[in-house]
């Protein structure tokens, strides 16, 4: 029998932030500069049935992910909060312009400067994916929070509207976050913390076995790992 316990992990300023569940008990929060030592932090407090990344996990070698593809579809109007996952090759690129160069090459298209920014936590994440210390999957906040609302939302994470909103999404499904989440509160933006919030719901459900992949069943490419997005 599992623990009951799951972790919902998002990028922010200082790292990561991570906001464990546990049942009924109010949420609890976590901040660290790589993900090895977030996930070392939540499981110091008990163990994890699941893991729920915002990050890319598993890598095409030419050409886009499904997972990608099928994600932005799925979101409609806000398609455009899915970066498309650069190819492997542009992971160990030295800049911006070989990273979207290799991109070209192997995918047919560049990449933008804000995927590139995140090449440093998709690295960090799949060196770490291997020995993940739980099952580890790959979801993402609006699909998490599409899910909750039935629909995709509107608003944007970024306005107070879009805060409210998707506070009170979570707080339907029973998830209510603390007002004192300890270092996490103090280093993660409002947005993260509602983003890793909104992913540890998914990696509730991937627990539960509710949860489905986009695609399903997973891709494979040359690094082994099930490339999909949990919802």
């Amino acid at each position: 029998m599992g623990s009951g316990r799951v972790l919902g992990v998002d990028a922010c300023r200082a790292g990561w932030v991570g906001i464990a569940l546990r049942g009924g008990g109010e949420p609890a929060g976590y901040t660290a500069p790589f993900i090895q030592d977030l996930v070392a932090a939540a499981l110091a407090d008990g163990p994890l049935d699941a893991i729920a990344i915002d990050m890319p996990i598993g890598l095409a070698d030419a050409g886009r992910r499904q997972a990608d593809v099928l994600a932005r579809k799925a979101l409609g109007p806000r398609w455009a909060s899915i970066f498309v996952t650069p190819v492997r090759a542009a992971l160990g690129a030295d800049g911006y312009q070989a990273a979207s160069e290799a991109n070209r090459r192997l995918a047919g298209e560049g990449i933008s400067r804000q995927a590139f920014a995140l090449l440093a936590k998709v690295a960090d994440v799949d060196r770490w994916i291997h020995a993940a210390p739980a099952r580890a999957v790959e979801a993402h906040p609006e699909l998490s929070f599409a899910a909750l609302a039935g629909a995709p939302l509107s608003s944007r994470k970024s306005t107070w509207a879009g805060a409210a909103e998707r506070r009170s999404l979570l707080e339907r499904a029973g998830i209510v976050i603390p007002a004192d989440l300890g270092r996490a509160g103090a280093q993660a933006a409002v947005d993260d913390v509602l983003d890793a919030a909104a992913v540890a719901w998914t990696a509730r459900r991937v627990a539960a076995g509710s949860a489905r992949p986009r695609p399903d069943p997973p891709e494979r490419f040359s690094d082994g790992i099930p490339c999909a997005i949990w919802t």
